[in-house]
């Protein structure tokens, strides 16, 4: 498959270690919660249209996630759940893991979506392209 470019300017799909995934790059953004919700719902739409099952990576390094923020990012997991394997999130506070973990539990259907908290990209991605869940 060739590559194309997401909105926000990662390649699709991200070769990484012998795999795929979809990075999705929502970090510094700051509280420019407007400007973060217009991205995730592009890159939504884009993945979407993709029509191909892999991990999930989402950067939030110096991003503050704000309840509207949250509601979003559940709303595009339940959208494109069946298009994720995995979940790997990266830069989340111990509190904002709480909050996501949470939202995921409320909006059912997406318990069984395995997912992974980072401090490091690359730990995110290797785990997203390994074999285990």
């Amino acid at each position: 498959m060739p590559s194309k470019t997401s909105p926000g300017g990662s390649m699709f799909p991200y070769y990484y270690k012998n795999g795929e995934l979809f990075g999705l790059h929502m970090g510094s953004f700051g509280a420019d919660e407007a400007g973060a919700i217009a991205r995730l719902k592009a890159e939504e739409v884009f993945f979407i249209e993709q029509h191909k099952r892999m991990g999930f990576w989402i950067d939030f390094y110096q991003t503050k996630l704000t309840d509207k923020l949250l509601d979003q990012l559940i709303e595009l997991l339940a959208h494109a759940g069946s298009l994720i394997s995995k979940l790997g999130l990266v830069g989340c506070s111990s509190i904002d893991r709480w909050r996501i973990n949470r939202r995921i539990k409320k909006a059912g259907g997406l318990s069984t979506l395995p997912v992974k908290y980072f401090d490091d990209p690359e730990e995110a991605k290797t785990w997203l392209v390994s074999e285990r869940g």
